[in-house]
C-alpha cells in the first residue's frame, strides 16, 4: 500500500515553468513504476509522462516532449515533473500514479495504475 501526495501546482504565465512533486509514503518505492496524468475541464484524463521503477526508462506524451522532464528519487520516495515552456493548453489537474511491478518498462495506460494522488491544479494564463 502506498499513499501519494502531489504538490507544486499553481498559476503561471505562458512560457513559464513549474515543478510538480509526488511524495510517496510506505516502503518499496523503488518497486513502483510511476506516471503523471492530467485532466482538463470537460476532457478525459490523459497520459503525460511515465518513469520505470529504476528510472532507466522514460516515456512522454508527444504534447509535452521536449518541455517536460520526469524524474524519480528512490532514496527520497519522490517523483518530480519539471514543466518548462508552459502553454495555456497545459492547464489541468495533474495526478501522479503508481503501480507495483517487477518489470523495467513504463506504462501509459491509466487503468493499470493502482494508486493515485489527489491531484494538483496547474493553470497557465495566456
Amino acid at each position: 500500500q502506498v499513499q501519494l501526495v502531489e504538490s507544486g501546482g499553481g498559476l503561471v504565465q505562458a512560457g513559464g515553468s513549474l515543478k510538480l512533486s509526488c511524495k510517496a509514503s510506505g516502503s518499496r518505492f523503488s518497486g513502483y513504476v510511476m506516471a503523471w496524468f492530467r485532466q482538463a475541464p470537460g476532457k478525459e484524463r490523459e497520459f503525460v509522462a511515465a518513469i520505470s521503477r529504476t528510472g532507466g526508462t522514460i516515456n512522454y506524451a508527444d504534447s509535452v516532449k521536449g518541455r517536460f522532464t520526469i524524474s524519480k528519487d528512490n532514496a527520497d520516495n519522490t517523483m518530480n515533473l519539471q514543466m518548462n515552456s508552459l502553454k495555456p493548453e497545459d492547464t489541468a489537474v495533474y495526478y501522479c500514479a503508481a503501480k507495483f511491478t517487477m518489470g523495467f518498462a513504463t506504462v501509459r495506460v491509466m487503468n493499470v495504475y493502482e494508486y493515485w494522488g489527489q491531484g494538483t491544479q496547474v493553470t497557465v494564463s495566456s
